[in-house]
């Protein structure tokens, strides 16, 4: 099945929608690891069934424009004894297209909310 251009799966949504929330905690950019955790810790997890699943989602927001990305410094990650990573931002666009899909969403809520947990 084709989609619309320009509409978000809830994959999509939840990863930009986690993205706004890591750079309210100061995180400017961040790894595909550090986005599923984020989303893993959302209601939104089901969404997330594989890490390549994931990593689909951000190509295909980084084509879209909603996302950039680098390569971090082989330096740092030398330094941490570890592979280099992709780093991602969200774009102006990737916000006005978080905005609309959430605009449209019959409560105008966003997907990702804390889990509840059974006391």
């Amino acid at each position: 099945m084709r989609r619309k251009p320009g509409l978000l799966v809830p994959l999509e949504i939840s990863i930009l929608e986690a993205s706004l929330i890591l750079r309210s905690r100061g995180a400017a950019e961040f790894h595909g690891f550090l986005i599923a955790k984020e989303v893993k810790k959302q209601e939104a997890a089901r969404r997330l069934t594989a890490h390549g699943t994931l990593y689909k989602a951000l190509d295909r927001l980084e084509k879209a424009g909603l996302l950039e990305s680098r390569w971090e410094d082989p330096g740092i990650a030398a330094q941490e004894h570890r592979p280099r990573r992709r780093l991602y931002q969200t774009t102006t666009a990737g916000e006005k297209a978080l905005a609309q899909a959430l605009a449209s969403q019959p409560d105008g809520q966003p997907q990702l909310r804390p889990r509840r947990t059974n006391v």
